[in-house]
């Protein structure tokens, strides 16, 4: 079964990027990788691309599938909820474009500070359960993927796609597009290996609560919410 869901991955992950050059080369200008919004608008941006519209949609399908890992798997849910908050935090980064052109400039970066300080208020709270979470799946597959996920997102893709490095390689040359494409591209990896880490850390995550008797569960639920002496 694992070695299947790892071939899914793989044919998955290769078929929606053919399909992405196929496209491209195809039909010049599908992916709408340099899209210029108006007659003021010198740089242009790619966030109009179907690129980009994938990655917001992997976003959402790690916050759903962490959510419900949360919900339905208690031992795990301090690990789940500060997955959840990170892809939150990466999702409200990938609509700073709209959000800051369409509702208020800068709103995006009030909107992940707040996310943050509760995620990290929420862990520090938790410190305990969390590394207790934490040492229960670690080391994994997933929780390997994911990391392979986030250093291609934070080191591939702010690094290679930095616009100075394609000036530098580009010199008198210099076409934003190819650095738009190439950034993209590898945040788009970047967040499809996201992705099937966090399918392989719910995978983990149900089989440990599955493990674990339900009577221990059971026990911990009422623990933390005591019934009351009253009546009523």
């Amino acid at each position: 079964m694992l070695f299947i869901r790892y071939i899914t991955y793989f044919i998955a992950v290769a078929l929606v990027t053919a399909l992405l050059t196929r496209l491209e080369i195809s039909f010049p200008g599908a992916l709408q990788l340099q899209t210029f919004a108006g007659p003021g608008d010198a740089l242009g941006t790619s966030e109009y691309s179907p690129v980009e519209i994938i990655q917001l949609m992997i976003l959402v399908i790690c916050g759903a599938l962490l959510a419900w890992t949360a919900r339905h798997c208690p031992a795990q849910r301090p690990v789940a909820i500060l997955f959840a908050g990170v892809a939150l935090v990466f999702l409200l980064r990938e609509l700073d474009y709209f959000l800051d052109t369409y509702i208020v400039d800068n709103l995006w970066q009030v909107m992940v500070a707040v996310v943050s300080a509760l995620v990290i208020v929420y862990c520090y709270r938790h410190w305990k359960r969390l590394r207790i979470a934490w040492f229960r799946v670690w080391p994994s597959p997933g929780l390997t993927l994911y990391f392979a996920g986030a250093v291609v997102v934070f080191a591939g893709a702010t690094f290679i796609g930095h616009e100075s490095f394609w000036q530098a390689v580009q010199g008198e040359h210099y076409q934003r597009i190819v650095k738009l494409a190439v950034e993209e591209l590898i945040e788009f990896i970047g967040y499809a290996l996201w992705l099937v880490g966090t399918v392989e850390y719910s995978y983990q995550a149900r089989a440990i609560m599955q493990q674990e008797p339900q009577t221990v569960v059971a026990k911990r639920r009422a623990a933390r919410h005591p019934k009351s002496d009253g009546r009523y």
